[in-house]
């Protein structure tokens, strides 16, 4: 590993790209720090601290911090995200989108640019609707949150915001053209990544203090060890349907002839259904604690993670939205149509239709197995917590998207070094990531 880490700085280009992306995550991280003006930072600490387990603790994860300090990049790059998926969303229902998008790199770059006006929008309505609410709240000692309220303390945290998100959209757009890995995923990467200290400071605390014995504290490590290890297993797994491909003669050349696979991954959703369900079910409990009425108030405590009515319907979210997300990404009409094209067949399945429902079975049965997994990931914090009582602060949420993002980012620092015959990672560069 030692050794592979060196050769990394012999690469002079693969040298650029690391130190630029770990100079561009330097400057995010300082962004998370600049706090925006007009907000008393005492009397905001004190209302987030009551603020855990509703959504804008959910949606500090994806800021890393930024959002309980409400700093500049408060908003952090869940606009971008949203834009992201509802362009994916209306490329399937409007025509014009799903002709960009099969239109190759042109059609992309358009799309790009739709996303890009869909999170200026996004952030701006946002960041408005932040700076009203922030108006109205007060810390649980009655300090006004906005000591000096009006419109222009809203003008200046629209600005700040939604320029604070554009910011990090280009940073990420940086990294993933200039540095190496995708850079959107590596800016969430490194907010879940920089609460790592204070959440292992605060774990040897309670070991210290003996609320946690030290025994329970190494179970509770190799369980972790575990699940890592699960989750790489279950990210990196395919299902590889063979494919055939007939001879054909072109001009006085025969191609074709050959077999290959059509890999179908377990996990075709990635993180996105974990994030859709809980954002689902955390907004009842947020709205509703903001609404002093004592129906709201139970609202609040019915949906309100680890209770049972939440562990269930958050599994059956993920479970439905793992299977919608799929369905989106992945079109086995398309496939077969492509394979008929160019000659290739399944070996026992007939082109066309045939193929197009072998493939939709297939897939839908990975993808349940793939839900399911997710889905115990997912709950696992709460097991822990109801189990033994110990506290995980990082949610099942955050650790697959922090495995990965490193995962990915791994690959291409292996694929840069075996394109340049040097030794990768891992042994004869057989390394694969989750793509």
């Amino acid at each position: 590993m030692i050794s592979s880490l060196i050769n990394i700085f012999k690469i002079p280009e693969l040298k650029r790209r690391v130190l630029f992306t770990l100079a561009l995550l330097a400057i995010y991280r300082v962004g998370c720090h600049i706090p925006t003006p007009g907000i008393d930072g005492q009397a905001l600490a004190e209302f987030f601290a009551q603020a855990k387990g509703t959504l804008l603790g959910f949606f500090d994860l994806f800021s890393g911090g930024a959002l309980l300090r409400m700093t500049i990049f408060a908003l952090g790059i869940m606009p971008y995200i949203s834009a992201s998926i509802i362009i994916q969303l209306l490329t399937v229902v409007i025509p014009h989108l799903e002709k960009l998008a099969k239109e190759g790199e042109s059609g992309r770059r358009v799309l790009t640019r739709y996303t890009r006006y869909g999170t200026v929008g996004l952030a701006a309505f946002q960041s408005l609707a932040i700076s009203v609410g922030l108006e109205q709240m007060s810390s649980p000692g009655g300090a006004l949150i906005v000591p000096f309220p009006g419109w222009g303390f809203r003008f200046m945290t629209v600005i700040s915001l939604t320029a604070g998100t554009a910011f990090i959209m280009w940073l990420g757009e940086q990294i993933t053209e200039r540095g190496i890995g995708n850079g959107i995923s590596l800016i969430i990467f490194a907010g879940i990544v920089a609460r790592m200290p204070i959440a292992i400071g605060q774990t040897f605390s309670l070991v210290r203090t003996g609320q946690i014995s030290a025994f329970l504290m190494i179970f509770v490590v190799v369980v972790m060890i575990a699940a890592v290890a699960f989750i790489i297993f279950m990210e990196r797994g395919q299902r590889k349907i063979p494919v055939q491909y007939a001879k054909r003669v072109v001009g006085r050349k025969m191609y074709g002839g050959q077999s290959t696979h059509l890999p179908l991954r377990v996990n075709t959703a990635g993180v996105i259904p974990p994030i859709f369900a809980s954002s689902i079910l955390l907004f009842p409990a947020t709205v509703a604690g903001f609404i002093r009425i004592p129906f709201m108030e139970t609202v609040a405590q019915t949906f309100a993670p680890g209770r049972a009515l939440y562990t269930v319907l958050y599994v059956a979210l993920i479970i439905f939205f793992c299977y919608f997300y799929t369905a989106i990404q992945f079109n086995p009409v398309d496939v077969a149509d492509n394979l008929k094209k160019y000659g290739g067949y399944i070996p026992g399945i007939r082109p066309g239709t045939r193929t197009a429902q072998y493939i939709d079975r297939v897939l839908s049965r990975i993808t349940f197995g793939g839900a399911i997994y997710l889905s115990l990931v997912c709950v696992m914090p709460e097991i822990l917590y109801r189990i033994f009582n110990v506290p995980f602060y990082f949610g099942g949420t955050g650790l697959l998207i922090v495995i990965g993002v490193a995962l990915d980012t791994v690959t291409q620092i292996e694929t840069h070094l075996v394109t340049r015959h040097y030794e990768g990672f891992m042994k004869k560069g057989r390394f694969k990531g989750r793509r």
